[in-house]
């Protein structure tokens, strides 16, 4: 939160704190979608490797993606998602994987 002294003009007065509310930054979801091509291995990879789950973590996200056509890999800003989803595409293309992974907001 930030605060704000609100002080009088010259004579003397102590000043009043005033609260000011901060809005906080919208969230975005990264979500990976299910392919035809993509193992469920590499999917199980990325989510560890860029998302720091953990092995079963991981296995249920990759089959959640699998049977739903796509899942939720965590909530960030949007500096953060949008990193994470150049991440995950540069990681698949470099390993020619066709995964996609985008961000909408929460």
């Amino acid at each position: 939160m930030n605060w704000k002294l609100n002080q009088e003009d010259g004579d003397g007065e102590t000043g009043v704190i005033l609260k000011k509310k901060v809005k906080r930054p919208p969230k975005y979801k990264v979500l990976l979608h299910n392919d035809d091509y993509t193992t469920m291995e590499f999917v199980v990879y990325i989510l560890k490797t860029v998302f720091a789950k953990t092995t079963e973590e991981a296995t249920g996200i990759m089959l959640k993606v699998h049977h739903d056509g796509h899942g939720v890999c965590g909530i960030y800003s949007h500096e953060v998602a949008e990193t994470k989803m150049k991440k995950v595409s540069t990681e698949a293309k470099k390993n020619g994987h066709p995964l996609l992974c985008t961000i909408e907001p929460e």
